[in-house]
């Protein structure tokens, strides 16, 4: 059983790519396993929370792993062989490969690209104002501190593994492989070490993932490859305060993050400045940005976990004051 994994922030695409590579003979899949994360967090004393103390488990794991003959290295090969198991089992007695794709993995991308030598790895990148958009739209109403640990933690992440595991990994973007140029899914598939099939491009509205994770919305909404929904963050981010907290974050991401991911910080200021301004939920943006900086400024909480940025919250009611 050979493993693949997609890499990528929530709100990008990723089950589109998911069911077109599944689409593919061969290739078994799941909605979405999460089945590393509490396996590769057991070493990380930050990031986790349970019932029970969890830096002492850290301690304690440590502990137990110095008495085995290589040390943290059996713990991981245990931890490969154990997934390679499941990944069989779960794929099917025909499938060859078994495709992970589970969003939050982009918080230890890297561990994964390190436990599994013989896998093959997607990073996904796709344009932060669609993500935003997205996540919006999906989970929740916009306000300052949604969805940080993909935004704040997770992307930054997902750039620092890209680079330093490059020469082994295919990286694309959502826009690339929606802008009906399928050059653009062969040499990901090919990447893979599949056989391209470009009927795949068609049916893989057929691949049912089940469960309750992945992107329900997408899927019953879009039966084909389409780049209609690349556009859709210009009406979601209309107002004026979504459009400012916007410009921060991409200033937050910076031009050498946005480059490795295939995008220029430039033309996507420009492209913000020319979305119409409107009051489309302004009140209640304004209602609950206040309601964040009570409760919990975006950078304390990025602080916890080593990341920079900028206190949007505090900046964005000053310039609200202001106005």
């Amino acid at each position: 059983m050979k493993p693949i994994f997609v890499f990528s922030v929530s709100r990008s695409g990723s089950t589109l790519v998911q069911r077109v590579i599944g689409a593919h003979k061969g290739v078994g899949t799941a909605s979405e396993p999460w089945l590393l994360l509490p396996q590769l967090y057991a070493f990380r004393p930050r990031g986790a929370q349970a019932e029970y103390v969890h830096p002492l488990m850290v301690t304690a794991l440590d502990e137990f792993c110095a008495r085995l003959p290589n040390g943290r290295e059996d713990y991981r090969q245990a931890v490969h062989d154990f997934a390679l198991r499941l990944y069989g089992a779960a794929g099917g007695p025909d499938a060859t490969h078994f495709l992970d794709k589970t969003p939050p993995y982009c918080l230890i991308s890297d561990d994964i690209v390190q436990l599994f030598p013989e896998g093959r790895f997607v990073f996904l990148w796709r344009n932060p104002l669609s993500i935003i958009a997205s996540t919006i739209e999906t989970f929740e109403r916009w306000h300052p501190t949604m969805a940080s640990n993909d935004l704040f933690i997770g992307l930054p992440r997902l750039v620092d593994a890209y680079l330093a595991n490059q020469d082994h990994v295919n990286s694309t973007r959502f826009e690339d492989l929606t802008s009906g140029d399928i050059a653009h899914w062969e040499q990901m598939i090919t990447h893979l070490d599949l056989k391209f099939e470009p009927e795949a491009l068609q049916r893989f509205s057929d691949v049912v993932l089940g469960g309750h994770m992945g992107d329900t919305t997408g899927t019953s909404q879009y039966s084909a490859v389409s780049s209609e929904p690349n556009q859709k963050w210009r009406k979601v981010l209309s107002n004026p305060l979504r459009v400012e907290w916007c410009r921060r974050y991409l200033h937050f991401l910076g031009e050498d993050r946005l480059a490795v991911m295939g995008y220029d910080l430039t033309s996507l200021l420009t492209d913000l400045d020319s979305v119409p301004r409107g009051t489309t939920s302004l009140l209640g943006d304004t209602t609950r940005m206040i309601r964040d900086l009570a409760r919990e400024p975006v950078r304390v909480r990025i602080r916890r976990h080593g990341v920079a940025g900028p206190n949007v919250v505090r900046q964005l009611l000053a310039k609200t004051s202001a106005a």
